[in-house]
């Protein structure tokens, strides 16, 4: 197994979906994995707000790639695919300083674009 490898990554998520069951057990639903993402996102913020550890801190944002990679095996899409499309995509874009922070958008609507 190749720790750095996206394929060994994907298998790796899709053997803990099937050792579970997770198909047949609701644990492939969206709308639940939009909540546990949501859950996990919100204990991410906790980290950062209340000064938690960067091992805190990486350990919750492990929790999180994982639920979106699972959320790619259940929707059935390509989310390695899907990656480098957006890159290619958000590196076509300009940037700009929103109050004092860097954001990369399309800027949709803004005067000038």
């Amino acid at each position: 197994m190749d720790k750095n490898s996206y394929k060994d990554i994907l298998e790796t998520v899709q053997a803990f979906h099937n050792k579970h069951d997770f198909k047949n057990n609701g644990g492939e639903d969206l709308v639940y994995r939009v909540v546990l993402m949501t859950e996990e996102l919100g204990e991410i913020s906790a980290c950062v707000t209340k000064g938690k550890s960067k091992a805190d801190l990486a350990e919750e944002s492990a929790d999180l790639l994982i639920l979106l990679i699972g959320t790619a095996i259940s929707a059935d899409f390509d989310l390695n695919e899907a990656f480098w499309q957006k890159m290619d995509k958000i590196n076509q874009r300009k940037s700009r300083l929103v109050n004092g922070k860097i954001r990369v958008s399309e800027f949709k609507g803004v005067k000038g674009e």
